[in-house]
């Protein structure tokens, strides 16, 4: 059985497939209501499944008519996608940035599920233990050689 929190982001989700346009705007009470639970739960999931590393831009208004917008953001195509990796990989990469970046790659379909995972464990910082920013710079090259390697052509 899944717990409310990836209920919630499922449903985010499949309302954002749904969206002509990619954007979904909630009231954060509302949603609570409908799922039965409070809005610290609704900003919980949010505030951690829905980043910008994740590919996600999340603007909230606060007040009587206020809102939260979500807007998937895409990575482009594969020619594209090679100067994105090129502009964000830079000569340091953080563990979560660059997880970001591999997640974006897996649910954009420009890698397998099978080469995320041997991304994540070649950067993680329990196999790099060097100490920092030693660790995010050759995290940053290990992660720019694995993924050009894999997405040219």
């Amino acid at each position: 059985m899944r717990n409310a929190s990836e209920i919630i982001e499922q449903y985010l989700k499949q309302s954002l497939l749904q969206s002509p346009n990619g954007v979904i705007e909630i009231q954060r009470n509302e949603l609570a209501e409908q799922f039965q639970c409070v809005p610290s739960q609704i900003n919980y999931v949010i505030s951690t499944r829905f980043t910008l590393e994740k590919g996600y831009i999340v603007e909230s208004k606060r007040g009587g008519g206020g809102y939260i917008r979500i807007q998937k953001v895409s990575i482009g195509k594969q020619g594209t996608i090679l100067d994105y990796i090129l502009r964000t990989v830079i000569d340091s990469i953080d563990q979560t940035t660059s997880e970001g970046l591999v997640y974006q790659l897996e649910e954009g379909g420009f890698i397998s599920r099978r080469e995320a995972k041997l991304i994540k464990a070649a950067i993680s910082r329990e196999v790099l233990v060097v100490k920092l920013p030693l660790r995010d710079e050759i995290r940053a090259k290990i992660l720019k050689s694995m993924l050009l390697a894999l997405l040219s052509k």
